[in-house]
């Protein structure tokens, strides 16, 4: 069964929508990476087509993700998940392309690219291992001492970790993600931003826009499946040609809702497959077909 959207007063930092908006004021990020990293960093900087969520309805697209740079050249990108997902490698494989091409598209030569970590946080443990992260860089397989030093960090965060693995204040700040109360300073900050923000009209107001996004791409699935059936029993132009036209034109309807709801991390796909009675890998498997 699809989830529903929650209430705007329900956000938790956990929901993209909260923690994108948290992310954005640079003393709970900078404190957020100084904990994730065990770091110093000076100051941290947002680009400016980062400066608000976009809610691109022409495109489709909702960015809720966090791009910021420090004073000393690394740039960071960082998002929430909260749907396991079977694409997560892939997803932060294009991330780092993504922030190499917008260093490249400003004249910079390869050999100034910046050092990039991209961090998600999942509420989840996508590889089972109990840690509550998971760090990558690329390393030769035939010698694992071997660094390849491109700089390229992948971080992999899980609030459902077991180990004890992290330190105490790393802790605190999973757990109250998670869902937890908050237990130490910045994590009772953060809890209170979490409460400002929910008596902000203007993010309020943008939460509904986003409400209505996702409700737009679901009737443009609906109308789009609509119309290819009327158009296909129009061709037949017979009785038996417009019924089937009909029939399929409900179906595709109901496929593109199922991969809206999935790209839109609202549901997995094993439910998604389970709305459209077909297993999960053939589910993956129409979803691949349709991004091609």
């Amino acid at each position: 069964m699809a989830k529903q959207i929650k209430k705007f007063k329900d956000l938790q930092l956990q929901d993209d929508f909260m923690f994108g908006i948290i992310m954005r004021k640079p003393e709970y990020c900078k404190q957020f990476l100084e904990t994730v990293l065990e770091i110093k960093i000076k100051s941290i900087e947002y680009p400016e087509s980062q400066a608000f969520i976009n809610l691109n309805i022409p495109a489709k697209s909702i960015r809720l993700d966090v791009y910021v740079d420090d004073n000393e050249g690394t740039v960071y990108n960082i998002e929430m998940q909260t749907t396991n997902r079977n694409d997560l490698p892939k997803r932060i494989r294009y991330y780092h392309g993504m922030i190499d091409l917008n260093i490249l598209e400003k004249g910079e030569d390869y050999s100034n690219l910046k050092k990039s970590y991209v961090i998600f946080v999942c509420t989840f443990d996508f590889f089972g291992e109990g840690r509550h992260m998971y760090t990558f860089e690329n390393r030769c397989i035939q010698n694992s001492e071997l660094a390849l030093n491109d700089e390229a960090m992948t971080v992999i965060l899980n609030t459902k970790g077991t180990l004890r693995d992290i330190s105490p204040k790393m802790q605190a700040l999973l757990s109250y993600i998670d869902g937890s109360e908050p237990t130490d300073a910045y994590t009772k900050e953060l809890e209170q931003a979490v409460q400002e923000v929910k008596f902000n009209e203007k993010w309020r107001l943008d939460y509904m826009t986003l409400e209505m996004k996702y409700s737009e791409i679901l009737e443009e699935g609906r109308a789009e499946g609509r119309e290819e059936g009327r158009e296909e029993g129009r061709e037949e132009g017979r009785a038996e040609g417009r019924e089937e036209g009909r029939a399929e034109g409900r179906e595709e309807g109901r496929i593109q809702m199922a991969i809206n709801l999935y790209a839109a991390n609202k549901i997995l796909a094993k439910d998604a497959a389970e709305i459209l009675g077909i297993t999960e890998k053939e589910f993956l498997n129409i979803v691949k077909e349709y991004q091609e």
